[in-house]
């Protein structure tokens, strides 16, 4: 996902990957992705914000 993607309800937005396991995180409302705070690679945490929609 880049800033300006159109996002549709449901839509996998990022994968994480932990423990060789990948989820899927996925969109709960249709919107335009308006900034990403992760790179792909980085670790993250639980809880951190990963993108923004509107």
């Amino acid at each position: 996902m880049k800033v300006g993607d159109a996002v549709e309800v449901n839509q996998t937005l990022i994968t994480i990957e932990a423990m060789k396991m990948e989820t899927a995180i996925t969109a709960r409302m249709a919107g335009t992705v308006e900034a990403v705070q992760v790179a792909e690679g980085e670790t993250v945490k639980g809880g951190q914000l990963l993108l923004t929609i509107r």
